[in-house]
């Protein structure tokens, strides 16, 4: 009786520790909860995030905005040393002009509050308010330099037999309408619009723009070089492609070697964040970058009986390019063998665009991108 009686004073005893405990411990958190000074800590740690984000993103938009050299190193080239001029011009102003289309029409039909189809408003960023702590000023210029790449990438395909007025028109066009209203279908949602294409029930998903800039670019380009025609002598009376070499391959194999630095921006910038997904997402690019240079050297040896230079140079741009899309989601295995299928089908696209189709494309634009 007497053990029962203990044993039953010992169980409320606990109890009731256990209930002081529990009451404690609530306090405790709600005295944290209301603490200014554990309020002001996470205030400054979201602040501390948001501004890395921001440097991250800009520095990875300073990257992106390099490859304009790459695109110029790799055309001049590729191409006849009397068409230099000419390319530079063209490089240097579809990036200028490009980048005032974009800011003035492009980005407020890409990311405006959806319309239906497409964006419609803020024209010239009129909507942001604030200081320079804003978001949007450094997902503008991030996408700007998107914007401008889509453009550039023209420019190899129709070299050598384009007029420059033409061709500035053509870049207008691309960077105010034609980019950003399919930009608006697959990625209006990072902003303030809604594309049609983000939010279908299996959502289209391009990380960092294989289809949204590169596709884009290059068929852009594919539809100017078939309007332009071949440059005179690239086929004779046979029908039979003439080559008509490049008058540097350093200069290409240089404006590749900045490219693939300047990738390393446009996929992990895509992240618009800084954290550990940065160098993830760096290591599946330069996986399929390699891969594809390897793969494309193979393919030319083989078939072709010596591994060319152009052909391996335009493989690591192949890689880089069918890369970008799933470069966040994919494993670095995964990085590798998307990387080797694109050198295989740049060799074969290269070959099948000059002699099957008889489309002009000086550097191979089309086929990588």
């Amino acid at each position: 009786m007497r053990g029962s009686l203990n044993k039953s004073r010992f169980g409320k005893g606990a109890i009731l520790i256990l209930l002081f405990m529990m009451v404690g411990t609530f306090a405790i958190a709600e005295e944290a909860a209301s603490d200014p000074v554990a309020t002001a800590i996470e205030a400054a740690k979201e602040e501390m995030q948001n501004n890395i984000n921001i440097v991250w993103t800009c520095i990875a938009a300073f990257l992106v905005f390099f490859m304009q050299a790459g695109f110029a190193m790799v055309e001049a080239g590729f191409t006849r040393a009397k068409n230099a001029v000419n390319i530079l011009m063209k490089n240097l102003m579809d990036f200028s002009i490009g980048t005032v289309s974009f800011f003035v029409i492009g980005f407020s039909l890409m990311f405006g509050a959806n319309k239906g189809i497409i964006g419609w408003d803020g024209f010239g960023l009129s909507g942001v308010e604030g200081d320079g702590s804003s978001w949007n000023w450094t997902f503008l210029i991030f996408q700007t330099v998107f914007a401008g790449t889509a453009a550039t990438i023209v420019s190899g395909a129709m070299a050598g037999r384009t007029k420059f007025k033409a061709y500035i028109c053509y870049s207008v066009f691309i960077c105010a309408f034609i980019y950003p209203i399919f930009g608006s279908w697959a990625w209006g949602g990072l902003l303030n619009g809604g594309g049609w294409l983000e939010n279908m029930s299996t959502p289209f998903c391009d990380f960092a723009g294989s289809t949204v800039v590169h596709s884009v670019g290059g068929w852009l380009a594919l539809a100017g070089a078939i309007i332009l025609g071949p440059r005179l002598g690239k086929y004779g009376p046979d029908g039979k492609p003439k080559a008509i070499p490049g008058h540097n391959i350093t200069l290409a194999a240089l404006g590749v070697f900045i490219l693939w630095f300047g990738w390393f921006g446009f996929n992990p910038g895509s992240t618009t964040v800084g954290d550990g997904e940065i160098g993830r997402v760096a290591v599946t690019t330069n996986l399929a970058a390699a891969a594809g240079a390897i793969v494309a050297m193979i393919v030319s040896w083989v078939v072709g009986k010596k591994p060319d230079a152009s052909m391996s140079l335009n493989g690591a741009l192949a890689g880089l390019v069918a890369i970008t899309a799933p470069c966040y989601t994919v494993t670095p295995i995964g990085a590798l063998i998307i990387g080797a299928i694109a050198g295989v089908l740049v060799y074969f696209s290269v070959i099948f665009i000059d002699s099957v189709l008889k489309i002009d494309d000086p550097v191979g634009a089309v086929s990588v991108h």
